[in-house]
């Protein structure tokens, strides 16, 4: 006797086995009621108003620096920094290796990034004006 005659033998799939779960069932539990079920679990430290209101809070360097090359370019950030790795052969590895190995270089590239955004915020105002 074949297997295909004898339907009680019929192998079933697994998606036939596994049921769905409703999806009205689950529900994401909070920071606070998983705080609750494990006490050992870390609380973690809420940002403060200040830090979120901060344009690079959150930003990673490499994000910084792709929108500082697409906004202005390296040879603008050449002449403004006066950065060898931003003036010789400039690259995005070099000038991220520096910058993160370098505080005074990495300060000088972040103002530089928040007068971009009151440029950018200034030319909004200048369109809807």
């Amino acid at each position: 006797m074949d297997i295909k005659d004898n339907p009680q033998t019929e192998p079933t799939h697994k998606s036939e086995l596994s049921e769905k779960p409703d999806e009205t069932s689950f529900k994401a539990k909070t920071n606070e009621q998983l705080n609750e079920e494990n006490p050992s679990r870390k609380k973690r430290r809420q940002a403060t108003e200040a830090e979120l209101n901060n344009p690079l809070h959150g930003l990673k360097l490499a994000v910084l620096l792709e929108r500082l090359v697409e906004y202005y370019g390296w040879a603008y950030l050449a002449d403004r920094t006066n950065i060898r790795c931003f003036k010789y052969n400039p690259n995005m590895k070099s000038s991220l290796g520096f910058l993160r190995k370098t505080k005074w270089a990495k300060e000088f590239v972040e103002d530089i990034y928040l007068d971009m955004l009151d440029d950018i915020e200034r030319a909004k105002r200048l369109k809807r004006d």
